[in-house]
């Protein structure tokens, strides 16, 4: 199991999503193309600190 991560809009900032994800295989920071629903479209959403 990895460490819990949150996705945020790059549009808006709002933080929509968290995921899983495996720190010892990663180094960079997971961005995914998802829905945010204050934006109401599909924008790019990136891992917070």
């Amino acid at each position: 199991m990895g460490k819990k991560i949150t996705l945020a809009c790059t549009v808006c900032q709002s933080r929509n999503y968290t995921a899983n994800k495996n720190t010892a295989s990663e180094s960079e920071r997971l961005e995914v193309k998802k829905y945010c629903k204050t934006c109401g479209k599909h924008t790019l959403h990136r891992e917070t600190k």
